[in-house]
């Protein structure tokens, strides 16, 4: 890898789209690179680590705003591993509480196409009957 990488080959190397990297510069995850004087912006070759550090964060279920915050741990000298640790276990209560709320909705519509032959008309279709009642 080179000194310095083109917006496109910072995108091909992260395996993300160039939208991608515009999108976490306006979000300020990307430092705005320096412009050669074609006009290209020059990312540096340490760029593709922070790019695949913010998707691998993504994919663990870290927001946007939570990744910076990772960020911001690592280049901050009184950060600790514990701050990391804080932050990994908050989410992973957060997913537990998604969890939880996802197997409430699969019960319930268990519960709901577990009436339903699927041979009823529309207007005696008691899944559609449930969804209208107002028992919320």
């Amino acid at each position: 890898m080179g000194e310095s990488l083109t917006i496109g080959e910072l995108a091909k190397l992260g395996k993300v789209n160039l939208e991608t990297i515009r999108y976490y510069e306006q979000q300020g995850l990307i430092p705005k690179p320096p412009r050669l004087s074609s006009g290209y912006r020059s990312f540096p070759a340490d760029a593709v680590n922070r790019v695949r550090f913010i998707k691998q964060a993504q994919e663990l279920g870290f927001s946007l705003r939570e990744v910076k915050e990772l960020l911001d741990l690592q280049v901050n000298p009184d950060s600790t591993g514990a701050d990391v640790k804080q932050r990994a276990d908050a989410k992973l209560a957060d997913i537990e509480e998604k969890i939880k709320i996802l197997q409430a909705m699969k019960k319930s519509l268990m519960n709901l196409t577990a009436t339903c032959n699927g041979k009823s008309s529309i207007g005696d279709c008691p899944i559609i009957k449930s969804l209208n009642s107002d028992k919320g």
